[in-house]
């Protein structure tokens, strides 16, 4: 692995770490995909989290492959070298990703773990999600400030000018329409550095607002004051947050048979409706959409108005103004099966043939202005009985999005945009 010199070898992780409660670990495989001698080398980011998160994929792969070896490489990436630039004025979809992606272009990585929601949508034409595994909590956290714990319990609760934290347009759109009398200021940096400009007694923040699965995955889950959802607070929270997307070469068979053991099917299709969506309106992790998925029972008849999306993928791919790339490019290899039974994130098993039948996916979504005075939103729900499907059901939803008004909304983001990436090269 020489010429990885800005990505340090950890060849075993220092970071204590464990197969979280909500994925059933995998069968050990009897027939590794390369001998014992081989090694399979993971890149990740350097934060914490970024390692914490690829530990908890590295536990998954040693109980699937025992007898494969794996080594870490972190690296830091631009978003990570630039902590002062507020995220929306990068034009970058890549800032997460690009220099991970150009090592395992090179063959010096086998694979790369990312959180799902910095994973563009648009991948390098040589690399795919090869896997997604068991999602975490997707919501968003409120959190005070620690010396005003207690005192306040919610966004509402907030006196008039308070300053919520947030690097995310998303959520300041979403905020701004729902709770006007707070004011909202840009944080840059990993989860502990945020945190401390938060308590900083001097600082200007009251909260923040913070994805739950980092804080679960830190061990932070006491610092949240309160969950936000569509139900609480009204936020809808970004394509893939709380999932973990593994990206591969295309090419590269013996990687994704590894990976075939790990992977979580309905997170899968549940985060492949949202990706579509999102590259259907060509957006990245700077522009205020907003999603919100959940599995439920299906209804004993379908409404008219919910079974959307009749026609096979590749049509969808053939129209103007659909997605572009087809769902091969974007769906990560099957998980594994036994006799029809798949492992869930609830840590049941479930009978494939009958939870096709019977469960369908719930999507909430909507695009929002920067100043939250315009939305265009919709909720539908949809059986899903394959990836496909569920390509073709984030592409509906896009469609209903933009019939509400959703691509003028984001034109005019892109016109801001553009205004400000003139200022800050004026």
């Amino acid at each position: 692995m020489a010429g990885l010199q800005d990505a340090p070898l950890v060849t075993d992780s220092t970071i204590e770490t464990s197969v979280p409660a909500s994925h059933t670990v995998p069968h050990p495989s009897s027939s590794p995909p390369q001998d014992a001698t081989t090694t399979f080398h993971i890149g990740t980011r350097s934060s914490l989290l970024a390692r914490v998160q690829t530990d908890i994929v590295l536990s998954l792969l040693r109980a699937a492959w025992p007898k494969c070896k794996f080594e870490t490489h972190s690296m830091k990436t631009a978003g990570d070298n630039n902590q002062t630039t507020a995220l929306y004025k990068f034009n970058d979809k890549a800032l997460w990703t690009q220099e991970l992606e150009v090592l395992l272009q090179e063959r010096k990585l086998d694979l790369i773990v990312h959180s799902l929601k910095d994973m563009p949508t648009q991948l390098p034409i040589d690399l795919e999600l090869g896997c997604v595994t068991a999602r975490g909590d997707p919501r968003d956290a409120f959190v005070m400030k620690a010396s005003l714990v207690g005192k306040y319990k919610s966004l509402a609760e907030l006196p008039e000018g308070s300053v919520v934290g947030t690097s995310s347009l998303r959520r300041t759109a979403q905020l701004k329409r729902s709770h006007p009398h707070l004011r909202f200021a840009d944080v840059r940096g990993n989860m502990g550095t945020r945190l401390s400009k938060l308590d900083n007694l001097e600082s200007e923040y009251s909260a923040l607002i913070l994805a739950v699965a980092g804080l679960d995955r830190l061990g932070m889950s006491s610092r949240v004051t309160a969950y936000l959802s569509k139900a609480d607070g009204g936020m809808l929270y970004a394509v893939g947050q709380g999932a973990l997307g593994i990206e591969v070469r295309k090419d590269d068979a013996k990687v994704k048979e590894l990976l075939s053991k790990i992977g979580c099917e309905r997170t899968t299709r549940a985060v492949l409706a949202e990706r579509s969506l999102m590259r259907t309106l060509e957006g990245g992790c700077s522009v205020p959409i907003g999603v919100e998925t959940e599995w439920v029972k299906r209804k004993g008849v379908l409404d008219p108005e919910v079974g959307v999306g009749a026609k096979p993928a590749e049509d969808y791919h053939n129209l103007s103004g659909a997605a572009t790339s087809k769902t091969a490019s974007d769906s990560p290899t099957p998980s594994s099966q036994t006799n029809g039974v798949e492992a869930h994130a609830d840590n049941t098993t479930v009978d494939l043939n009958e939870g096709e039948l019977t469960d369908e996916l719930v999507m909430r979504a909507l695009v929002v202005s920067l100043d939250g005075s315009e939305i265009a939103e919709v909720e539908t729900r949809r059986r899903l009985t394959s990836r496909e499907e569920a390509d073709e059901f984030g592409w509906e939803v896009a469609r209903q999005l933009v019939a509400k008004g959703a691509d003028k909304i984001l034109e005019g983001i892109g016109l801001n945009r553009k205004i400000i990436g003139e200022q800050n090269e004026a």
